[in-house]
């Protein structure tokens, strides 16, 4: 237990290390500066001070998001055992999730908002601007997603293996 906790808490704080990094780089290189076009026409860097949400919701709100976020860890912490399934992927998907709210969350603590910095486009549309911890979030879900749905896949095929047994196929 005590090593699993360990190895967790260090693997958090790793990527909270690289989360924090990738701001501090992005407020000393891209704020007041043009974005910097790393992929034309796809992908740009450049620097927004996010004082709300996803997508930009919720702007000014940013001590009521900054408590929810406490209360989303504590409720991750207190159920993890009903929310993430057991295995690798489990792992992962908690860690970066944990990584990712922690990330957010000390910015808009320290800073009284959320820098981003990755700008994908197509053209004039863009993609709300993000940021590591918003990758983790995002990757911890959707890995939380497959697992529920092979998972569900799983179940699945065993109900139906028990129907065909019972009905004299097999």
């Amino acid at each position: 237990m005590l090593k699993r906790f360990v190895f967790s808490f260090a693997a958090v704080m790793n990527l909270l290390l690289l989360d924090q990094v990738v701001k501090e780089f992005a407020i000393r290189r891209l704020k007041d500066a043009m974005p910097v076009t790393v992929i034309p026409n796809l992908f740009n860097l450049g620097y927004v001070e996010n004082r709300g949400m996803a997508w930009g919701m919720l702007q000014g709100y940013v001590w009521p998001l900054a408590a929810f976020a406490c209360i989303a860890i504590a409720v991750l912490i207190w159920k993890r055992r009903s929310i993430f399934p057991a295995g690798v992927a489990g792992t992962v998907a908690e860690l970066l999730l944990h990584a990712g709210i922690l990330g957010n969350l000390i910015d808009r603590m320290a800073r009284g908002c959320v820098i981003d910095m990755f700008d994908f486009h197509w053209g004039p549309h863009h993609f709300p601007c993000f940021n590591v911890a918003d990758s983790f979030i995002t990757v911890a879900a959707g890995l939380l997603v497959a697992m529920g749905i092979v998972e569900s896949w799983k179940e699945q095929r065993l109900k139906n293996r028990k129907g065909d047994a019972r009905h004299g196929q097999a």
